[in-house]
């Protein structure tokens, strides 16, 4: 393939991840092809609109469908460039699931040609690149496949890996480095010419399974490091200690930098990932296991810190604010925020308000509960307790006049603005 053609792509999942990637490939003037399961999001997307909440991706969107760059279909057809960027859950005993990959690898095989590249983005557990070269190897005996042939293979496998923040997806999807590991060097190569396309980052070859494990790597890096925090505000709880000042001061040595607790770690990526490894490695990953029983556990005691709060005060309204994994997105997957409002709310029924600016409706998990979806200024009216579960910009807006005479537990430290008269026990600020 020459440099100045544009391949034509298709991208299997479109998610949270593989729709910007679509939107991106597609702006830079490749025409695009998205594949999904759900005939609603394919729809949506050949409108010109979409299903998730990114910054600024509705206007990509609707931009390169209009120019016929991006469209989307329910089924595989052929190309030049195949990207799979399907979900990659676990299941109850922390065992990863690849069961999307391989089907979305089934779609692929079934359309491939010489001189196709097949990249998997999904984040997966080390080996999952090759078990989609055996299975295209096993569909397709007629390719040569790298790896499994001493001649010069019919096609390029490759694994590269989104490493993206929720909010700035298509920003970091250009922007960011990108490491691409190939079945084999050749294969390495191939992909990174597809890449070097749209990223402006750095773009680095490797091994397959060295990409996927750094992949799981920088977010088990982030789930431990959230995890010190997490347990130094429940020690600090303990003590009767305002963990924001704690933290504070302390990051003012110049070699420490302790993140910011909060009420767990949610979302498809951090709260996952590590799995991935302890799996792989069970005896040899004690460090991994507790940070991610660490985390798992600040959702508990949050959940035991407002209750308590909530049964001192009988009969009152509570807004719980947030139900996001993090702030400003939509993305409630594996949210310890929406894991607490859920729980409190099947606990202490029509009592809880759910404030979360970017649902329009309450998520299964409240079915039957009797809790109810209303607007921030309804809840500064009429809730005289405020749980902060999310940090989103629209709650840190809010005054300090506004909250007063309030009670106030602020799971993440977003109104240290709190009057003389707060009680202060570690990340717990009740404000009467």
């Amino acid at each position: 393939m020459l440099l100045d053609e544009k391949p034509s792509v298709c991208v299997m999942g479109l998610g949270y991840i593989g729709l910007p990637t679509a939107a991106v490939i597609a702006r830079s003037g490749c025409p695009v092809l998205g594949v999904d399961v759900m005939a609603g999001v394919v729809d949506t997307i050949n409108s010109g609109k979409i299903h998730i909440e990114e910054v600024d991706l509705e206007g990509l969107v609707q931009g390169v469908v209009s120019r016929g760059n991006l469209r989307a279909s329910l089924k595989t057809e052929p190309a030049d460039v195949f990207v799979i960027a399907v979900p990659t859950p676990f299941e109850d005993a922390h065992v990863p699931d690849i069961n999307y990959v391989m089907d979305a690898a089934t779609n692929v095989a079934a359309v491939l040609k010489t001189g196709n590249i097949v990249i998997l983005e999904s984040t997966s557990p080390v080996g999952t690149t090759e078990k989609v070269r055996d299975l295209i190897a096993k569909l397709r005996p007629d390719l040569k496949v790298p790896g499994l042939t001493n001649e010069i293979p019919d096609i390029a496998i490759a694994y590269c890996p989104e490493r993206v923040l929720p909010g700035k997806i298509l920003e970091e999807l250009t922007n960011n480095d990108r490491c691409i590991g190939g079945i084999t060097p050749r294969c390495a190569r191939k992909a990174l010419g597809f890449y070097r396309r749209f990223v402006r980052g750095e773009c680095v070859t490797t091994s397959a399974r060295a990409a996927e494990m750094t992949k799981l790597v920088e977010n088990s890096y982030r789930d431990v490091n959230i995890a010190f925090a997490n347990e130094l505000s429940i020690v600090a709880d303990k003590m009767e200690l305002d963990v924001w000042e704690v933290i504070r001061l302390a990051n003012r040595h110049p070699r420490v930098n302790i993140l910011r607790p909060g009420p767990g770690v949610g979302g498809h990526c951090i709260a996952v990932d590590p799995w991935f490894i302890i799996h792989s490695a069970p005896d040899d990953t004690p460090l991994i296991r507790i940070a991610r029983e660490v985390n798992d556990g600040k959702t508990g005691h949050v959940l035991e810190q407002a209750s308590l709060m909530i049964d001192e005060l009988p009969a009152v309204p509570v807004a719980c604010f947030g139900l996001a994994f993090k702030a400003n997105i939509d993305d409630f997957r594996e949210s310890p925020a929406l894991k607490i409002a859920a729980k409190l709310a099947r606990r202490y029924g029509s009592r809880i308000k759910i404030v979360e600016p970017y649902a329009s409706e309450l998520p299964a998990a409240f079915d039957g509960t009797g809790a109810e979806l209303i607007d921030i200024d309804t809840a500064l009216e009429n809730c005289p307790v405020i749980i902060t579960l999310t940090d989103h910009d629209m709650f840190k807006s809010i005054p300090l006049d506004e909250r007063a005479g309030k009670v106030v537990y602020d799971t993440r430290g977003i109104w240290p603005d709190q009057p003389d008269n707060v009680q202060v026990v570690g990340d717990l600020r009740l404000a009467s």
